[in-house]
């Protein structure tokens, strides 16, 4: 078969996607401490490769296919991806695995600078096998989620267009749940010096994530109408969540603040993936504003009930992703004139439907997360050592450190770690801060 302009779209559109995760790492990286950075964007990258292993071997096959029980598709029917040479599913192949890549890559922030590299090398694969593969093939590849599946068939087909559910809900649960598992930084809620070390970072990568994200959502478009559509709503709804945060940190805090312009953008991002080819601009626009102000004010959920999420991925994608998908129910377009949202007056079908997929998929990633990580937390541990914590993570698990200034801190005084710091890394150099 010739090549096409569609396939040379989701190629493209492939390649977008697969940039977000190194536009992720500068955005978690920037948002963490000094200390922390490169262990923090290694944690992205390492995803690329660990999940594009998995995927070529068994992951693809689990995604779609003959379903076993309508969970999960037989990981040997298309093991090593021999059976797609020639055809042009690979391209689709090839497509979906950015998306698992990233999904996994996103729950890393809220374990930054406490976690072992060799135990997140280790969660990768297993969570991307049991949970997101599972998942993927539930919503998109005819299990249990999707129009003929026991669930989808007895309360109607939920809209995740792009991966509300399947990315992150799932996503942002399992953060919840390594959160806890991990327990809370040294300092939390305390040390000032556990404030984001690099804002300009956090912007480059919420811009390349923004970037990517119109292959994310677009990629699938079947029709240049629909793809109008979602490359419109790509645009409108983050603008009107960053817009949405950046007013509520006026009026709550007094002031806006870059940080908050670069997190309301992903919030925005985040809702409207499950919508994006079926909500109207407008239905857009308001989506992106309710997602901002809300995910804004989830940010301070985490002191108040004691869990430490580092870097929020709990309230900008678990919270987003619930309020996109959960919206579906009542700002969706009718189509050919039937069904829709509330606001259509297409009654609560659509409404139930969205509910119970992202309670499955919910139930499906805590139940999972917390088997997978407290085995690992349990065997060869989870967590760095205290002391580790204290001299930066970047050192203790990767020898190296983000920025050096000889025998000098990022603050400009001496770092109280520096002959800690050469030990480790047989270099005259001291960490920084």
């Amino acid at each position: 078969m010739d090549l096409t302009a569609g396939h040379v779209w989701v190629m493209i559109s492939a390649a977008m996607v697969l940039l977000m995760t190194p536009g992720l790492a500068f955005f978690y990286g920037g948002m963490t401490r000094a200390k922390a950075a490169l262990n923090m964007m290694m944690m992205s990258f390492v995803a690329v490769g660990l999940v594009g292993i998995v995927w070529v071997l068994w992951g693809y096959s689990m995604t779609g296919g003959e379903g076993i029980a309508q969970l999960f598709g037989n990981p040997f029917a298309s093991f090593g991806l021999t059976g797609l040479i020639g055809t042009e599913d690979m391209i689709g192949a090839g497509y979906g695995a950015t998306f698992a890549i990233i999904t996994v890559a996103l729950i890393s922030g809220a374990i930054a600078d406490r976690a072992k590299f060799g135990a997140w090398t280790l969660f990768v694969p297993i969570w991307v096998t049991l949970v997101y593969c599972p998942l993927a093939f539930m919503v998109w590849g005819g299990g249990l989620l999707s129009a003929d599946g026991a669930v989808g068939s007895a309360v109607g087909e939920a809209i995740d267009f792009a991966g509300g559910t399947v990315v992150h809900i799932s996503a942002g649960v399992a953060a919840l749940v390594l959160a806890l598992i991990l327990g809370k930084r040294q300092g939390f809620g305390k040390d000032p010096a556990q404030r984001p070390h690099n804002i300009p970072l956090v912007m480059l990568g919420a811009a390349l994530l923004w970037f990517g994200w119109f292959g994310f959502n677009g990629g699938a478009a079947g029709t240049a109408e629909e793809a109008g559509l979602i490359w419109v709503n790509t645009m409108a709804a983050p603008a009107a969540a960053m817009v949405g945060w950046i007013l509520t940190e006026r009026f709550r805090d007094g002031r806006p603040t870059s940080l908050g312009a670069a997190s309301g953008i992903v919030a925005g991002l985040v809702a409207i993936t499950p919508a994006c080819a079926n909500v109207s601009p407008v239905g857009a626009v308001c989506l992106g504003l309710v997602s901002g102000a809300v995910c804004a004010l989830a940010v301070g959920i985490k002191y108040r009930l004691g869990f430490d999420d580092s870097l929020d991925v709990v309230a900008v994608h678990l919270v987003a992703g619930i309020t996109g998908t959960l919206a579906l129910g009542f700002i969706a377009l009718p189509v050919d004139g039937a069904g829709g949202g509330l606001f259509y007056g297409g009654g609560a079908g659509q409404l139930l439907a969205q509910t119970v997929a992202a309670v499955v998929a919910i139930a499906l990633s805590a139940i999972m997360t917390a088997i997978i990580g407290l085995g690992i937390h349990k065997t060869i541990g989870f967590r760095i050592t205290p002391d580790d914590e204290v001299s930066g993570v970047d050192l203790s698990e990767h020898a190296e450190t983000a920025y050096e200034f000889g025998g000098l801190g990022v603050g400009g005084s001496f770092h109280p770690f520096a002959e800690q710091a050469k030990t480790k890394q047989n270099v005259p150099e001291a960490v920084n801060s």
